[in-house]
Protein backbone atom coordinates (compact mmCIF):
# COMPACT_ATOMS: atom_id res chain seq x y z
CA UNK A 1 0.00 0.00 0.00
CA UNK A 2 1.73 3.47 -0.63
CA UNK A 3 2.30 5.69 1.75
CA UNK A 4 1.18 9.40 1.86
CA UNK A 5 5.02 10.25 1.64
CA UNK A 6 5.41 8.33 -1.27
CA UNK A 7 2.14 9.92 -3.03
CA UNK A 8 3.57 13.11 -2.10
CA UNK A 9 6.47 12.51 -3.81
CA UNK A 10 4.54 10.80 -6.90
CA UNK A 11 2.93 13.66 -7.03
CA UNK A 12 5.87 16.38 -7.05
CA UNK A 13 7.35 14.07 -9.41
CA UNK A 14 4.15 14.17 -11.94
CA UNK A 15 4.40 17.73 -11.66
CA UNK A 16 8.17 18.63 -12.53
CA UNK A 17 8.13 16.19 -15.27
CA UNK A 18 4.27 18.56 -16.90
CA UNK A 19 6.55 21.38 -15.58
CA UNK A 20 9.22 20.07 -18.07
CA UNK A 21 6.83 19.39 -20.70
CA UNK A 22 5.34 22.83 -20.98
CA UNK A 23 8.49 24.54 -21.04
CA UNK A 24 8.59 23.46 -25.26
CA UNK A 25 5.25 22.36 -26.27
CA UNK A 26 2.16 24.87 -26.10
CA UNK A 27 -0.36 22.25 -25.79
CA UNK A 28 0.72 20.71 -22.35
CA UNK A 29 1.67 24.47 -21.57
CA UNK A 30 -2.02 25.06 -22.19
CA UNK A 31 -3.11 22.52 -19.75
CA UNK A 32 -0.73 22.80 -17.20
CA UNK A 33 -1.55 26.99 -16.99
CA UNK A 34 -5.56 25.93 -17.84
CA UNK A 35 -6.46 22.59 -16.00
CA UNK A 36 -9.47 22.47 -17.10
CA UNK A 37 -8.94 22.91 -20.32
CA UNK A 38 -10.22 19.50 -21.98
CA UNK A 39 -8.62 19.44 -25.83
CA UNK A 40 -10.70 18.04 -28.74
CA UNK A 41 -8.95 15.93 -31.43
CA UNK A 42 -8.42 18.71 -33.86
CA UNK A 43 -6.87 21.14 -31.09
CA UNK A 44 -4.12 18.82 -31.57
CA UNK A 45 -3.35 19.73 -34.84
CA UNK A 46 -4.35 23.67 -33.70
CA UNK A 47 -2.09 23.50 -30.80
CA UNK A 48 0.67 21.59 -32.75
CA UNK A 49 0.50 24.44 -35.91
CA UNK A 50 0.21 27.25 -33.37
CA UNK A 51 3.33 25.45 -31.88
CA UNK A 52 5.29 24.99 -34.79
CA UNK A 53 4.66 29.29 -35.16
CA UNK A 54 5.34 30.14 -32.01
CA UNK A 55 9.29 27.76 -32.68
CA UNK A 56 9.49 29.84 -36.02
CA UNK A 57 9.26 26.78 -38.46
CA UNK A 58 6.15 28.58 -39.90
CA UNK A 59 6.37 32.56 -40.32
CA UNK A 60 2.60 33.30 -41.89
CA UNK A 61 -0.06 31.84 -40.94
CA UNK A 62 -3.85 32.03 -41.13
CA UNK A 63 -6.23 29.72 -39.84
CA UNK A 64 -10.02 29.91 -39.91
CA UNK A 65 -12.25 28.62 -37.43
CA UNK A 66 -15.76 27.89 -36.39
CA UNK A 67 -16.87 30.41 -33.17
CA UNK A 68 -17.04 28.64 -29.58
CA UNK A 69 -14.43 26.30 -31.05
CA UNK A 70 -11.26 27.95 -28.19
CA UNK A 71 -9.30 29.95 -31.49
CA UNK A 72 -8.67 32.87 -29.34
CA UNK A 73 -8.01 30.69 -26.29
CA UNK A 74 -5.00 28.90 -28.24
CA UNK A 75 -3.94 31.90 -30.68
CA UNK A 76 -4.24 34.93 -28.96
CA UNK A 77 -4.26 33.94 -24.50
CA UNK A 78 -1.82 31.07 -24.79
CA UNK A 79 0.35 31.75 -28.07
CA UNK A 80 1.78 35.18 -26.39
CA UNK A 81 2.17 33.83 -22.98
CA UNK A 82 4.22 30.74 -24.47
CA UNK A 83 6.16 32.53 -26.27
CA UNK A 84 7.30 35.55 -23.52
CA UNK A 85 8.06 32.64 -21.26
CA UNK A 86 10.20 30.61 -24.27
CA UNK A 87 12.05 34.51 -25.76
CA UNK A 88 10.96 37.19 -23.74
CA UNK A 89 12.91 39.52 -25.83
CA UNK A 90 9.81 39.48 -28.46
CA UNK A 91 7.90 42.47 -29.47
CA UNK A 92 4.22 41.57 -29.91
CA UNK A 93 1.34 42.90 -31.08
CA UNK A 94 -2.33 41.68 -30.66
CA UNK A 95 -5.22 43.32 -32.90
CA UNK A 96 -8.68 43.30 -33.00
CA UNK A 97 -11.86 44.73 -34.48
CA UNK A 98 -11.64 47.57 -31.80
CA UNK A 99 -9.55 48.72 -29.20
CA UNK A 100 -11.89 47.48 -26.49
CA UNK A 101 -11.79 44.03 -27.58
CA UNK A 102 -7.83 44.02 -28.12
CA UNK A 103 -6.98 45.25 -24.68
CA UNK A 104 -9.50 42.28 -23.13
CA UNK A 105 -6.74 40.08 -24.56
CA UNK A 106 -4.16 41.89 -23.05
CA UNK A 107 -5.32 41.61 -19.83
CA UNK A 108 -6.46 38.07 -19.92
CA UNK A 109 -2.83 37.53 -21.11
CA UNK A 110 -1.24 39.32 -18.18
CA UNK A 111 -3.57 36.99 -15.70
CA UNK A 112 -1.94 33.92 -17.31
CA UNK A 113 1.46 35.10 -16.99
CA UNK A 114 0.95 36.34 -13.23
CA UNK A 115 -0.40 32.62 -12.11
CA UNK A 116 1.81 30.33 -10.13
CA UNK A 117 1.52 27.63 -12.60
CA UNK A 118 2.96 29.40 -15.68
CA UNK A 119 5.55 30.85 -12.69
CA UNK A 120 6.50 27.21 -12.21
CA UNK A 121 7.11 26.95 -16.03
CA UNK A 122 8.93 30.47 -16.96
CA UNK A 123 10.27 31.90 -14.06
CA UNK A 124 12.25 34.17 -15.40
CA UNK A 125 9.30 36.02 -17.50
CA UNK A 126 7.94 38.10 -15.25
CA UNK A 127 5.68 41.50 -15.46
CA UNK A 128 5.93 44.61 -13.45
CA UNK A 129 3.65 44.77 -9.93
CA UNK A 130 2.40 48.15 -10.19
CA UNK A 131 -0.43 49.10 -12.87
CA UNK A 132 1.45 51.70 -14.37
CA UNK A 133 4.97 52.88 -15.07
CA UNK A 134 5.68 55.84 -12.77
CA UNK A 135 9.92 56.30 -13.26
CA UNK A 136 11.48 55.64 -16.15
CA UNK A 137 12.81 52.61 -14.47
CA UNK A 138 10.16 50.61 -13.92
CA UNK A 139 8.54 48.40 -16.77
CA UNK A 140 4.94 49.73 -18.50
CA UNK A 141 1.99 47.88 -17.55
CA UNK A 142 -1.53 48.69 -18.42
CA UNK A 143 -4.77 47.43 -20.55
CA UNK A 144 -2.89 48.69 -23.49
CA UNK A 145 0.51 47.69 -23.21
CA UNK A 146 3.12 45.86 -20.93
CA UNK A 147 6.68 44.76 -20.85
CA UNK A 148 8.68 42.24 -19.60
CA UNK A 149 10.71 42.57 -16.35
CA UNK A 150 14.52 43.13 -17.38
CA UNK A 151 14.18 42.02 -20.62
CA UNK A 152 13.18 43.80 -24.00
CA UNK A 153 9.89 42.19 -24.63
CA UNK A 154 6.31 43.78 -24.82
CA UNK A 155 3.27 43.21 -25.89
CA UNK A 156 1.03 46.10 -27.43
CA UNK A 157 -3.04 46.00 -28.04
CA UNK A 158 -5.07 47.43 -30.37
CA UNK A 159 -7.95 48.16 -32.37
CA UNK A 160 -8.28 47.82 -35.98
CA UNK A 161 -7.08 50.92 -37.42
CA UNK A 162 -4.84 51.66 -34.41
CA UNK A 163 -1.34 53.22 -34.73
CA UNK A 164 2.03 50.60 -34.15
CA UNK A 165 3.98 54.21 -34.75
CA UNK A 166 7.47 53.45 -33.75
CA UNK A 167 7.11 50.37 -32.35
CA UNK A 168 8.67 47.26 -34.13
CA UNK A 169 7.22 44.22 -34.15
CA UNK A 170 8.34 41.00 -34.27
CA UNK A 171 5.13 38.95 -33.95
CA UNK A 172 2.01 40.43 -35.25
CA UNK A 173 -1.26 38.45 -34.01
CA UNK A 174 -4.91 39.37 -35.88
CA UNK A 175 -7.94 38.03 -34.90
CA UNK A 176 -11.75 38.61 -35.42
CA UNK A 177 -10.81 41.85 -37.56
CA UNK A 178 -14.31 42.05 -38.15
CA UNK A 179 -16.82 42.21 -35.64
CA UNK A 180 -20.33 41.12 -37.27
CA UNK A 181 -21.68 40.19 -40.40
CA UNK A 182 -22.43 44.12 -41.08
CA UNK A 183 -18.69 45.07 -40.83
CA UNK A 184 -17.80 42.14 -42.97
CA UNK A 185 -20.23 42.45 -45.70
CA UNK A 186 -19.25 46.11 -45.60
CA UNK A 187 -17.08 47.00 -48.92
CA UNK A 188 -15.61 50.34 -46.61
CA UNK A 189 -14.90 48.13 -44.07
CA UNK A 190 -13.01 45.61 -46.09
CA UNK A 191 -10.97 48.59 -47.86
CA UNK A 192 -10.37 50.20 -44.72
CA UNK A 193 -8.76 46.32 -43.01
CA UNK A 194 -7.00 46.14 -46.14
CA UNK A 195 -5.28 50.20 -46.01
CA UNK A 196 -4.46 49.48 -42.25
CA UNK A 197 -2.84 46.07 -43.00
CA UNK A 198 -1.08 47.67 -45.89
CA UNK A 199 0.16 50.80 -44.68
CA UNK A 200 0.61 50.14 -40.50
CA UNK A 201 1.09 46.34 -40.23
CA UNK A 202 2.99 46.20 -43.27
CA UNK A 203 5.95 48.79 -42.09
CA UNK A 204 6.17 48.03 -38.93
CA UNK A 205 7.12 44.45 -39.75
CA UNK A 206 11.11 43.32 -40.45
CA UNK A 207 12.62 40.58 -42.20
CA UNK A 208 12.29 38.14 -39.43
CA UNK A 209 8.89 39.26 -38.34
CA UNK A 210 5.85 37.00 -37.98
CA UNK A 211 2.26 37.11 -38.58
CA UNK A 212 -0.86 35.09 -37.38
CA UNK A 213 -3.91 35.70 -38.65
CA UNK A 214 -7.19 33.92 -37.46
CA UNK A 215 -10.89 34.69 -37.63
CA UNK A 216 -14.03 33.08 -38.57
CA UNK A 217 -14.83 34.44 -42.11
CA UNK A 218 -17.86 36.46 -43.51
CA UNK A 219 -16.90 37.39 -46.79
CA UNK A 220 -14.28 36.45 -49.38
CA UNK A 221 -13.18 39.59 -50.08
CA UNK A 222 -12.17 40.06 -46.64
CA UNK A 223 -8.14 40.59 -46.07
CA UNK A 224 -7.61 36.48 -45.95
CA UNK A 225 -9.55 36.45 -49.53
CA UNK A 226 -7.13 39.53 -50.45
CA UNK A 227 -4.31 38.00 -49.46
CA UNK A 228 -4.65 34.92 -51.31
CA UNK A 229 -5.21 36.60 -54.33
CA UNK A 230 -1.78 38.88 -54.30
CA UNK A 231 0.34 36.39 -52.23
CA UNK A 232 0.93 32.83 -52.61
CA UNK A 233 -0.91 30.88 -49.60
CA UNK A 234 -0.71 27.15 -49.75
CA UNK A 235 -3.35 25.23 -47.77
CA UNK A 236 -1.80 22.46 -46.46
CA UNK A 237 -3.53 18.74 -46.03
CA UNK A 238 0.11 17.25 -44.70
CA UNK A 239 2.76 18.46 -42.33
CA UNK A 240 5.02 17.36 -45.46
CA UNK A 241 4.05 19.96 -47.08
CA UNK A 242 5.54 22.44 -44.57
CA UNK A 243 8.85 21.39 -45.86
CA UNK A 244 8.81 22.79 -49.25
CA UNK A 245 6.91 26.17 -47.95
CA UNK A 246 8.77 29.23 -48.49
CA UNK A 247 9.35 31.68 -45.46
CA UNK A 248 7.04 34.46 -47.48
CA UNK A 249 4.66 32.05 -47.79
CA UNK A 250 1.40 32.15 -45.82
CA UNK A 251 0.15 28.74 -45.05
CA UNK A 252 -3.65 28.38 -44.15
CA UNK A 253 -5.92 25.79 -42.67
CA UNK A 254 -9.36 25.74 -42.62
CA UNK A 255 -11.27 23.68 -40.08
CA UNK A 256 -14.55 23.37 -41.03
CA UNK A 257 -17.29 22.79 -38.44
CA UNK A 258 -18.63 20.00 -40.67
CA UNK A 259 -16.39 17.86 -42.85
CA UNK A 260 -16.65 18.48 -46.47
CA UNK A 261 -13.70 17.09 -48.00
CA UNK A 262 -11.92 13.97 -48.18
CA UNK A 263 -9.97 13.24 -45.28
CA UNK A 264 -6.50 14.31 -45.13
CA UNK A 265 -3.25 13.82 -42.78
CA UNK A 266 -4.14 16.98 -41.52
CA UNK A 267 -7.83 16.58 -40.71
CA UNK A 268 -8.67 12.82 -40.50
CA UNK A 269 -12.17 13.29 -39.87
CA UNK A 270 -14.26 11.51 -42.80
CA UNK A 271 -17.26 13.23 -44.75
CA UNK A 272 -20.10 14.82 -42.60
CA UNK A 273 -18.10 14.67 -39.22
CA UNK A 274 -18.50 17.69 -36.76
CA UNK A 275 -15.23 19.15 -35.36
CA UNK A 276 -15.96 19.34 -32.29
CA UNK A 277 -18.85 17.20 -31.19
CA UNK A 278 -18.42 17.11 -27.23
CA UNK A 279 -19.31 20.93 -27.41
CA UNK A 280 -21.14 21.52 -30.95
CA UNK A 281 -22.91 18.32 -31.90
CA UNK A 282 -24.08 17.07 -35.50
CA UNK A 283 -27.55 18.23 -34.50
CA UNK A 284 -27.20 21.49 -33.33
CA UNK A 285 -24.71 22.62 -36.35
CA UNK A 286 -27.02 21.58 -38.94
CA UNK A 287 -30.21 22.96 -37.39
CA UNK A 288 -27.70 26.22 -37.10
CA UNK A 289 -27.30 25.82 -41.13
CA UNK A 290 -30.79 25.45 -41.38
CA UNK A 291 -31.42 28.55 -40.31
CA UNK A 292 -29.32 30.30 -42.53
CA UNK A 293 -26.93 28.10 -44.99
CA UNK A 294 -25.11 31.14 -46.89
CA UNK A 295 -24.28 32.59 -43.24
CA UNK A 296 -23.30 28.97 -41.74
CA UNK A 297 -21.32 28.87 -45.03
CA UNK A 298 -19.23 31.67 -44.05
CA UNK A 299 -18.57 31.41 -40.33
CA UNK A 300 -18.90 27.66 -39.29
CA UNK A 301 -17.67 26.33 -42.77
CA UNK A 302 -14.83 28.72 -43.74
CA UNK A 303 -16.17 29.27 -47.16
CA UNK A 304 -17.59 32.54 -47.71
CA UNK A 305 -18.63 33.53 -51.27
CA UNK A 306 -20.06 36.41 -53.11
CA UNK A 307 -22.82 37.02 -54.95
CA UNK A 308 -21.45 38.47 -57.79
CA UNK A 309 -19.86 36.39 -59.95
CA UNK A 310 -22.08 33.77 -59.20
CA UNK A 311 -24.53 31.26 -61.89
CA UNK A 312 -27.08 30.80 -60.03
CA UNK A 313 -29.33 33.14 -57.38
CA UNK A 314 -31.11 32.26 -54.55
CA UNK A 315 -33.29 28.86 -54.72
CA UNK A 316 -37.07 28.49 -53.54
CA UNK A 317 -37.65 25.81 -51.07
CA UNK A 318 -40.51 23.83 -50.06
CA UNK A 319 -42.10 22.35 -46.71
CA UNK A 320 -44.82 20.50 -47.96
CA UNK A 321 -45.24 19.05 -51.47
CA UNK A 322 -48.19 19.93 -53.67
CA UNK A 323 -50.29 17.24 -55.99
CA UNK A 324 -47.51 16.08 -58.28
CA UNK A 325 -47.52 14.64 -61.64
CA UNK A 326 -45.24 11.57 -62.36
CA UNK A 327 -41.93 11.27 -60.95
CA UNK A 328 -39.04 11.44 -63.02
CA UNK A 329 -35.12 11.29 -62.63
CA UNK A 330 -32.52 12.18 -64.46
CA UNK A 331 -28.39 10.94 -64.37
CA UNK A 332 -25.32 12.40 -65.25
CA UNK A 333 -23.14 9.22 -65.06
CA UNK A 334 -19.79 10.16 -64.00
CA UNK A 335 -17.17 11.31 -67.07
CA UNK A 336 -13.85 10.92 -65.31
CA UNK A 337 -12.97 9.42 -61.70
CA UNK A 338 -12.92 12.87 -60.17
CA UNK A 339 -16.48 13.71 -61.18
CA UNK A 340 -19.57 12.79 -59.44
CA UNK A 341 -22.82 10.75 -60.30
CA UNK A 342 -25.78 13.20 -60.05
CA UNK A 343 -29.28 12.20 -60.23
CA UNK A 344 -32.00 13.82 -59.55
CA UNK A 345 -35.70 12.82 -58.76
CA UNK A 346 -38.36 15.77 -59.61
CA UNK A 347 -41.71 16.12 -60.55
CA UNK A 348 -44.07 19.05 -61.88
CA UNK A 349 -47.76 20.01 -59.99
CA UNK A 350 -50.45 18.83 -61.79
CA UNK A 351 -51.77 22.47 -60.95
CA UNK A 352 -51.20 24.24 -64.37
CA UNK A 353 -50.75 27.85 -63.10
CA UNK A 354 -47.60 25.82 -61.50
CA UNK A 355 -44.63 26.44 -63.04
CA UNK A 356 -42.44 24.82 -60.48
CA UNK A 357 -40.25 22.03 -61.03
CA UNK A 358 -40.29 20.14 -57.35
CA UNK A 359 -37.08 18.48 -56.35
CA UNK A 360 -37.57 15.23 -54.40
CA UNK A 361 -34.19 13.61 -53.77
CA UNK A 362 -30.51 13.80 -54.80
CA UNK A 363 -27.79 11.67 -54.86
CA UNK A 364 -24.53 12.83 -55.39
CA UNK A 365 -21.62 10.51 -54.94
CA UNK A 366 -18.24 10.23 -56.53
CA UNK A 367 -18.12 6.09 -55.64
CA UNK A 368 -16.91 4.35 -58.30
CA UNK A 369 -19.96 3.00 -61.11
CA UNK A 370 -19.88 -0.84 -59.77
CA UNK A 371 -20.77 1.07 -56.35
CA UNK A 372 -23.15 3.51 -57.52
CA UNK A 373 -25.68 1.22 -60.22
CA UNK A 374 -26.73 -0.34 -56.98
CA UNK A 375 -26.91 3.29 -55.63
CA UNK A 376 -29.23 4.27 -58.74
CA UNK A 377 -31.29 1.33 -58.57
CA UNK A 378 -32.40 1.75 -55.24
CA UNK A 379 -33.13 5.14 -55.35
CA UNK A 380 -35.33 4.78 -58.53
CA UNK A 381 -36.55 1.74 -56.62
CA UNK A 382 -37.56 3.57 -53.14
CA UNK A 383 -38.40 6.43 -54.54
CA UNK A 384 -41.41 5.79 -56.61
CA UNK A 385 -40.00 6.98 -59.97
CA UNK A 386 -41.60 6.17 -63.24
CA UNK A 387 -39.38 7.72 -65.67
CA UNK A 388 -35.64 7.38 -65.72
CA UNK A 389 -33.10 9.41 -68.20
CA UNK A 390 -29.64 8.76 -68.41
CA UNK A 391 -27.17 10.47 -70.21
CA UNK A 392 -25.45 7.80 -72.44
CA UNK A 393 -22.35 9.81 -73.10
CA UNK A 394 -19.66 8.18 -71.54
CA UNK A 395 -20.61 4.94 -70.96
CA UNK A 396 -24.40 6.06 -69.74
CA UNK A 397 -25.88 3.73 -72.19
CA UNK A 398 -24.70 0.59 -70.62
CA UNK A 399 -25.23 2.16 -67.33
CA UNK A 400 -29.09 2.53 -68.16
CA UNK A 401 -28.78 -1.17 -69.46
CA UNK A 402 -27.74 -2.10 -65.70
CA UNK A 403 -30.52 0.44 -64.07
CA UNK A 404 -33.10 -1.05 -66.59
CA UNK A 405 -32.60 -4.51 -65.51
CA UNK A 406 -32.77 -3.70 -61.55
CA UNK A 407 -35.64 -1.42 -61.57
CA UNK A 408 -39.32 -2.84 -61.37
CA UNK A 409 -41.37 -3.37 -64.75
CA UNK A 410 -43.35 -0.19 -64.20
CA UNK A 411 -39.83 1.96 -64.65
CA UNK A 412 -39.33 3.59 -68.15
CA UNK A 413 -35.65 3.66 -68.50
CA UNK A 414 -34.45 5.95 -71.48
CA UNK A 415 -31.03 7.20 -72.49
CA UNK A 416 -30.29 10.13 -74.72
CA UNK A 417 -27.10 11.73 -75.88
CA UNK A 418 -26.04 15.29 -74.97
CA UNK A 419 -24.36 16.80 -78.05
CA UNK A 420 -24.69 20.71 -77.12
CA UNK A 421 -22.08 22.25 -75.58
CA UNK A 422 -22.07 21.96 -71.88
CA UNK A 423 -21.39 25.80 -70.83
CA UNK A 424 -23.97 27.19 -73.64
CA UNK A 425 -26.51 25.06 -71.67
CA UNK A 426 -25.75 25.69 -68.47
CA UNK A 427 -25.62 29.23 -69.47
CA UNK A 428 -28.55 30.04 -70.86
CA UNK A 429 -30.62 27.82 -68.88
CA UNK A 430 -29.65 29.45 -65.16
CA UNK A 431 -32.12 31.53 -64.91
CA UNK A 432 -34.72 29.22 -65.85
CA UNK A 433 -33.16 26.53 -63.12
CA UNK A 434 -33.09 29.59 -60.31
CA UNK A 435 -36.79 30.28 -61.09
CA UNK A 436 -38.49 26.99 -61.72
CA UNK A 437 -36.55 24.48 -59.08
CA UNK A 438 -37.85 24.23 -55.66
CA UNK A 439 -36.40 22.10 -52.86
CA UNK A 440 -36.73 20.68 -49.93
CA UNK A 441 -36.48 22.61 -46.25
CA UNK A 442 -33.95 20.88 -45.30
CA UNK A 443 -31.31 19.99 -48.73
CA UNK A 444 -28.29 22.11 -47.49
CA UNK A 445 -28.22 19.48 -44.91
CA UNK A 446 -29.40 16.40 -46.08
CA UNK A 447 -27.52 17.42 -50.01
CA UNK A 448 -24.78 19.31 -48.00
CA UNK A 449 -22.05 18.53 -50.66
CA UNK A 450 -24.67 18.97 -53.82
CA UNK A 451 -25.86 22.06 -51.84
CA UNK A 452 -22.00 23.50 -51.59
CA UNK A 453 -21.23 22.62 -55.27
CA UNK A 454 -24.36 24.00 -56.55
CA UNK A 455 -24.65 27.21 -54.50
CA UNK A 456 -21.10 28.20 -54.95
CA UNK A 457 -21.01 27.53 -58.97
CA UNK A 458 -19.54 30.21 -60.78
CA UNK A 459 -20.24 31.87 -63.82
CA UNK A 460 -16.61 31.59 -64.87
CA UNK A 461 -16.32 27.91 -65.63
CA UNK A 462 -12.69 27.69 -64.99
CA UNK A 463 -13.32 28.32 -61.37
CA UNK A 464 -15.01 25.56 -60.52
CA UNK A 465 -13.48 22.63 -59.61
CA UNK A 466 -16.75 20.35 -60.61
CA UNK A 467 -20.26 21.39 -63.10
CA UNK A 468 -21.73 17.69 -62.29
CA UNK A 469 -24.66 19.65 -60.41
CA UNK A 470 -24.74 22.25 -63.13
CA UNK A 471 -25.10 19.94 -65.64
CA UNK A 472 -27.69 17.81 -64.22
CA UNK A 473 -30.24 20.75 -63.19
CA UNK A 474 -29.50 21.95 -66.55
CA UNK A 475 -30.60 18.55 -67.94
CA UNK A 476 -33.83 18.58 -65.52
CA UNK A 477 -35.06 22.03 -66.95
CA UNK A 478 -34.20 20.12 -70.53
CA UNK A 479 -36.19 17.22 -69.67
CA UNK A 480 -39.17 18.45 -68.39
CA UNK A 481 -42.00 18.68 -71.25
CA UNK A 482 -39.43 16.44 -73.55
CA UNK A 483 -39.76 12.91 -74.08
CA UNK A 484 -37.20 12.63 -77.08
CA UNK A 485 -35.12 9.84 -75.72
CA UNK A 486 -34.23 6.21 -76.74
CA UNK A 487 -35.84 3.64 -74.72
CA UNK A 488 -33.63 1.05 -73.54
Amino acid sequence: MITNEELLLLKKLTNEQEVFEAKDNLLKFTKKTMPEFVAGDFHLIYYHLLDLFAKGVIKRLMITMPPQHGKSEGSTRRLPAFIFGQKPNTKIAVASYNTTFARKFNRDIQRIIDTKEYHDIFPKTLLNSSNVATVSSSFLRNSEEFEIVDHKGSLKAIGRGGALTGNSVDVMIMDDLYKDYAEGNSPIIRDTVWDWYTTVVKTRLHNDSQELIVFTRWNEDDLIGRLEKKENVITINSFSDLDNVNPNDWVKINFEAIQTQEATDVDKRPKGEPLWSTKHNLNKLENTRLLDPENFNCLYQGNPKSKEGMMYGEFKTYTTLPSIKVKKCLIDTADKGTDYLCAISYAESIDENDNNIYVLDVLYTQEPMEITERLVIDFVNNGDVRMVSVESNNGGRGFARVVDNGTSSNVSVNWFHQSDNKESRIFSNSATVTNRLVFPERWSIDYAEFYDHLTNFKKLFKANKHDDCADTVTGVIEDCGKQDFFIV
